[in-house]
């Protein structure tokens, strides 16, 4: 589908067009200008109903629902972007790349990386009403995470709402190879550090994920059960960069190192 132009009337927009052009530049590797740049139209409403068409072509080739990702979970990012909420969005077994696969960047438009911790449920989960303490309790092991992020946007120029649109410039994550459960870490206190090439280029802690990533669960919890979803008994949870996001040249290497969660190294490519 070729895309609108600034002049096209608002009556020509809606959450499916939206949703079919992104899937059409992800697939394409082919960025483009923002939604909202073209149609000021475009809410966090309809954000998140392209979101959910969106998951349904990707059901309809194939890919299977394995969890949800949170972004904008940091206070850093969310006053970079001028919000003071986070938000949410699909995984797909086609996002997940298994430990050490290089960055797929032929399927990619400009990736880059950010270290983060990963929830992996016990049980069901479902807002609204969810507290920190609830969703933790539901929580079966921890992990550490990294995700290849990947805007569909040019320059990683967005508002909200295009990124929602986007699935939360969803790309590929990667687990670690320790898993914990949730008592045995301070997850507030878990630190990370973030490497490019044997250098480090940025530190964190999980208190930089609102506060605690339990906080990041409750809210995903809260905010798909608004929408009428559950986070379902084994899924897997991001709940947001801990750090800002690094680019990922090709032939670098990326490794996060998390206090008791183990390392993460990741090759460009």
């Amino acid at each position: 589908m070729t895309a609108p132009t600034e002049t096209t009337p608002d009556a020509e927009w809606n959450a499916a067009r939206v949703a079919d052009i992104l899937l059409t530049s992800e697939r394409t590797q082919t960025p483009r200008t923002s939604i909202n740049a073209q149609w000021p139209g475009l809410t966090l409403d309809v954000a998140y109903t392209a979101q959910d068409i969106a998951l349904a072509d990707r059901k309809a080739h194939g890919e299977r629902v394995v969890g949800v990702k949170l972004g904008l979970t940091s206070r850093a990012k969310q006053k970079q972007m001028g919000v003071d909420v986070p938000s949410v969005a699909w995984l797909t077994d086609s996002m997940a790349l298994p430990a050490g696969l290089p960055v797929p960047r032929s399927q990619l438009i400009h990736p880059r990386a950010e270290p983060e911790i990963a929830f992996v449920l016990g049980r069901d989960l479902r807002g609204p009403g969810v507290t920190a303490a609830q969703a933790l309790a539901a929580v079966d092991r921890v992990l550490a995470a990294v995700e290849i992020i990947d805007s569909r946007y040019s320059g990683f120029k967005f508002t909200l709402a295009d990124a929602v649109a986007d699935n939360n410039s969803s790309g590929a994550y990667v687990t670690g190879p320790v898993a914990l459960d949730p008592g045995e870490l301070d997850l507030g206190m878990e630190a990370c550090l973030l490497e490019v090439d044997g250098h480090v280029v940025a530190s964190a802690t999980g208190a930089a994920v609102l506060g605690h990533p339990a906080e990041a669960l409750a809210f995903a919890a809260n905010t798909f059960g608004a929408r009428g979803h559950s986070l379902e008994a084994g899924w897997v949870v991001l709940t947001g960069g801990m750090t800002d996001a690094v680019a990922v040249e090709p032939g670098a290497r990326v490794a996060a190192h998390f206090t008791s969660l183990g390392s993460i190294t990741i090759a460009g490519g």
